[in-house]
């Protein structure tokens, strides 16, 4: 018997123009050092997606997806089976900015697109 362990060749998390520029933005004004992606188990499907403002990453969130000089984006080991693909977009509903994860593992969403199971 073999154990087979996921290890993706090249991560790949990726963010729109205009995610990126609020995201960046937000980052500045909250003086943080990036974001954390992750998930953890919640909401009607399973999972909920996760974005945290951080200092500075911890040991789990050793994989750097986006790194430039305005932006840093750290997903944690843990969630990188569940987001790989993922693209994060920013888009205006209404007066507000919303955040939305178009993840290509997701087999199924909540109607307010919070949940995805997969």
């Amino acid at each position: 018997m073999t154990v087979m362990t996921f290890k993706p060749s090249k991560p790949r998390v990726t963010l729109s123009d205009s995610a990126r520029i609020y995201l960046s933005k937000e980052i500045r004004n909250k003086q943080a050092a990036g974001l954390c992606f992750s998930v953890k188990k919640s909401g009607c499907n399973g999972f909920k997606y996760m974005l945290d403002f951080i200092d500075k990453p911890s040991s789990e969130d050793d994989l750097v997806v986006i790194n430039d000089q305005q932006f840093k984006l750290y997903v944690t080991q843990e969630a990188l089976p569940y987001v790989n693909g993922t693209e994060i977009d920013c888009v205006t509903e209404g007066l507000n900015k919303v955040i939305k994860f178009i993840n290509p593992n997701s087999s199924a969403e909540c109607g307010c697109g919070e949940s995805f199971s997969v």
